[in-house]
């Protein structure tokens, strides 16, 4: 089964007062690509968060966001007593502050450089919040996968309807290829026998099964059909892999060797119900081509 490249997951839990959230968004694109988004405390986790998703989506632009609320006590950020104590012994030795011309603004103090501090147990944070965050992408992984398979067997109905209506058409084109060369016979005798009943002149057989064979060569398309009909049984094969392996580029590919086979049987045909019955081939091969751009 095949999967579309369209997804959505979220994730979310709550540790010792912590809020983890993790959303997860997927887009076709020809290749993989990760956009994280991280609070700026945690952006060394990015590596690792879009190593664990290229592990669980091969193909696709993956947007993970994920934020971090600390509701508890812990997550007050510590003072640094001796960096406040220096700076206010420096700002004493201003003539403005030591004449109370000019107060101390503490709030202020507190936004110089190494005032505040990170908790001494940040490394243990991070540690907690490497964890969670794993396992909630993973989670997020599997509810937008969940989705991408929702999507990508409506695909497959569709792709298998389409290709199902050019094989019809297909072997109507083969059924109608033989009768194309005894009405060109018919035609043919019909304009020598005027000619030659207004001339009075005779023309050998073996002329009139030259031309007509010449005729049939040049609008054979046997070879054509037989090729476009393969790639129709390859396209149906390839639409039953299993859903953990991407298939969207072959099919893609597939799709324009269908599309080069069709432009081939119209070139070369120049009856109107093959040329017609072509051009919805062709018609219903574009269709194919705008829907595998969103599988995997």
């Amino acid at each position: 089964m095949i999967r579309s490249m369209t997804g959505f997951g979220e994730a979310s839990s709550q540790v010792n007062g912590v809020h983890f959230f993790v959303e997860l968004r997927s887009l076709n694109n020809k290749y993989f690509k990760a956009v994280i988004r991280l609070p700026e405390t945690l952006q060394v986790l990015e590596a690792e968060l879009e190593s664990l998703l290229r592990r669980r989506i091969s193909r696709g632009t993956v947007t993970l966001t994920a934020s971090c609320t600390d509701s508890s006590e812990s997550a007050a950020l510590d003072v640094n007593h001796r960096a406040l104590d220096r700076y206010v012994e420096q700002l004493r030795r201003v003539k403005a502050v030591a004449a109370g011309e000019l107060q101390i603004d503490v709030g202020s103090l507190l936004g110089l450089p190494g005032v505040l501090q990170p908790p001494a147990d940040e490394e243990d944070r991070l540690l907690r919040a490497r964890g969670e965050f794993s396992r909630l992408t993973d989670l997020a992984c599997d509810h937008a996968i969940s989705m991408r398979r929702r999507e990508g067997a409506m695909l497959e109905e569709e792709l298998r309807r389409h290709a199902g209506e050019i094989g019809e058409r297909l072997g109507r084109i083969a059924a109608r290829a033989p009768q194309v060369i005894q009405d060109y016979e018919a035609r043919l005798r019909q304009r020598i026998d005027s000619m030659l009943e207004a001339a009075g002149v005779k023309v050998e057989p073996v002329e009139l099964i030259r031309e007509l064979a010449t005729y049939a060569e040049r609008t054979d398309i046997a070879e054509e059909v037989a090729r476009l009909s393969a790639h129709i049984d390859q396209f149906g094969d390839l639409l039953g892999a299993p859903d953990d392996q991407p298939v969207g580029r072959t099919l893609d590919f597939l799709a324009q060797e269908m599309l080069r086979e069709a432009n081939t049987i119209a070139s070369k045909s120049s009856d109107a119900l093959i040329s017609r019955l072509i051009v919805e081939i062709k018609g219903l091969i574009d269709r194919i081509k705008e829907q595998v751009q969103n599988v995997e």
